[in-house]
């Protein structure tokens, strides 16, 4: 095996993969025709030493921001490594972000430079021109280039007047990651070329890819999972990405793209997993049974695994199963997936055992944004489902129990100490002194414990958690995510705070409603089925099976309601990054929670 590649900064990052993998793939865009291309490693390098004079021209200096209004792109990639290679500073916001956070943002990070990817955006972003003193320059990823402030006028005038790449040293701010907080403004959390590089050289150590392996890259670079763990990784590596435009569309470019590598959250892998049920709802009884037995043998022999045991007839069994059954579910997903790397959030053990059975390993790991990401990972040789793995190499996780005094069974608080944790809050000198101990380690405010062997078992976080009336805490992730294993549950918020019992607000998949409604004869529509009495029975059915071997009994759901409205990002009940806005939910449908407890 090779020795690991270790990097400086993120240009030298650059410098070493470009020289290294020079002729390779790296960005492969889709045509609307259906065709995909690819940018190589040198063609990337040159586009970034081209822009990278465009923005010197704009008066870039070292230390200054460069902001970002885009959704991942191939000019996203290019600017924001000519930015670190002028020494600046890349603070990244969402397309489907709210003006005020891009006020706020920009004004915050004193951004010189912002980059947009449309003219739809240009025209929002003028407005905000006037109200950030900071900010000199919008430039139009798709303008023109006989429009001066766009990404190709950039690249013909960077070309024309070169400059040489800078060479920061490890502590130099490279970036900002504004976290999406459920209340509040967002906070800045900067990041050093330091923070990711000691990433980037972890993962190096113990996660063996390959230039041949291919990801299909839909999460957004805004957020520091997918800047890291895909595309710096991914570049260290010499692997290709696919940049998925449409998350909707992800099936379908699985099957063009056939990548080797998915980077994915939880609610991705929830989607396959629910979708390959449905899929066997409806096959034959006799698949049916085919396929229960496919997985009753794969489980099986995970366990002899685990127990460093092997079966002769339990691979063979294995062997059959993976050719009649789950040759077809990876066909789906393209046909080359062999494993997936899970963060963002806990992915539940069963749906990672179910993925794992049809042949794609999930290696979950943890981090936060203020942990550059990554903190653990499970990797090749060091796998245990249901847990977010080990701390990877210069990190060490604490659990402070004292935290969590009032739920013991949950562990404790969380530390990451390490030189992945950030620099601190951009402007926040007491927020950042509330979570960072003079030894340098992290609060992450997430619950957890350690095993004997090290690895991590995340049990919720600490704000979200409430007290029964009974006195009895509650973490209500794990429960939601639990509730979301059913076909027929989109979303859910489990509720008690000071009450009684657990309540919970149900958001039904809408197709599968549908289908039961058609299957049962059941008259009208969307709004009719959610106080229909058969369907109030579906899921009193789906709650009660989903937690009875889970939940434990202060735990349970006394009371339930299905809501028409998705949470999404346009209505404010999630975050960019898709996590639940407990507290804007809880203000929504505030009466109708009360309304389950006015009887009790």
């Amino acid at each position: 095996m090779s020795q690991p590649a270790q990097f400086k900064n993120l240009p030298d990052l650059l410098l070493q993969s470009t020289r290294r993998f020079d002729t390779r793939p790296l960005f492969g865009t889709r045509s609307v025709d259906g065709e995909w291309t690819y940018t190589t490693y040198g063609e990337f390098g040159e586009l970034v030493t081209k822009m990278r004079g465009g923005l010197a021209g704009l008066g870039l200096a070292k230390g200054e921001r460069v902001a970002f209004i885009s959704n991942n792109r191939l000019e996203w990639a290019v600017s924001a490594y000519a930015t670190y290679s002028l020494g600046g500073c890349v603070v990244p916001m969402y397309e489907k972000q709210n003006e005020e956070d891009w006020a706020y943002i920009l004004k915050d990070s004193q951004a010189k430079i912002l980059l947009v990817a449309n003219d739809e955006i240009l025209a929002k972003a003028e407005g905000l021109k006037t109200k950030i003193e900071t900010l000199e320059h919008i430039v139009n990823f798709e303008g023109r280039s006989v429009e001066p402030l766009s990404y190709r006028a950039l690249l013909e005038k960077g070309a024309e007047s070169p400059v040489p790449s800078a060479d920061p040293d490890p502590g130099e701010l490279c970036g900002f990651i504004y976290t999406s907080g459920t209340t509040g403004n967002p906070k800045g959390v900067m990041l050093s070329h330091g923070n990711i590089t000691s990433n980037v050289n972890a993962m190096q150590e113990i996660f063996p890819l390959a230039i041949d392996d291919r990801s299909l890259s839909f999460l957004p670079w805004a957020h520091s999972f997918g800047q890291t763990v895909e595309l710096h990784m991914g570049i260290s590596y010499g692997m290709s990405m696919a940049l998925c435009d449409e998350v909707d569309k992800l099936l379908v470019y699985l099957a063009e793209v056939k990548p080797t590598l998915l980077i994915s959250v939880p609610r991705i892998f929830n989607r396959v997993y629910d979708s390959l049920n449905k899929k066997m709802a409806d096959a034959s009884p006799i698949q049916q049974r085919l396929f229960a037995a496919a997985m009753a043998t794969a489980n099986e022999r995970r366990e002899l695994s685990a127990r460093g045991e092997s079966s002769t007839l339990v691979d063979l069994k294995h062997g059959l199963f993976d050719k009649l059954i789950f040759t077809k579910v990876r066909d789906r997903l393209g046909g080359n997936l062999r494993y997936a790397i899970s963060g963002g959030a806990a992915i539940s053990k069963e749906v990672a055992q179910f993925i794992d059975n049809v042949g794609v390993t999930v290696y979950e790991g943890y981090g936060l944004s203020e942990t550059s990401p990554i903190a653990t990972a499970n990797y090749p040789g060091n796998q245990r489902i249901g847990s977010v793995g080990r701390a990877i190499p210069g990190v060490e996780i604490i659990i402070d129990a004292d935290a969590t005094k009032g739920a013991p069974e949950a562990g404790g608080e969380v530390l990451i100490k390490g030189p992945n944790v950030m620099r601190g809050y951009h402007n926040m000198t007491e927020e950042t002194a509330a979570v960072i101990r003079d030894d340098g380690a992290f609060r992450s405010g997430d619950m957890g414990k350690l095993d004997d062997d090290g690895y991590l078992f995340i049990t919720g976080r600490i704000k979200e958690q409430y007290k029964l009336e009974n006195g009895k805490y509650v973490v209500p992730s794990p429960l939601e995510e639990q509730l979301k294993l059913s076909g027929f549950i989109n979303q859910a918020l489990v509720y008690g705070d000071n009450r009684q019992f657990n309540v919970a607000l149900i958001v039904p998949d809408a197709e599968a409603l549908a289908k039961f409604a058609e299957d049962k004869g059941v008259a009208g529509n969307l709004d009719a089925w959610l106080t229909n009495a058969v369907v109030h029975g579906l899921f009193r059915g789906e709650i009660e099976t989903l937690q009875s071997s889970v939940f434990k009994g202060y735990e349970r759901i006394g009371e339930f309601r299905l809501i028409p409205e998705e949470f999404t990002t346009d209505n404010d009940m999630l975050t960019p990054t898709l996590k639940l806005k407990r507290r804007n939910v809880i203000s929504r449908y505030g009466s109708i929670l009360d309304e389950m407890y006015a009887g009790s």
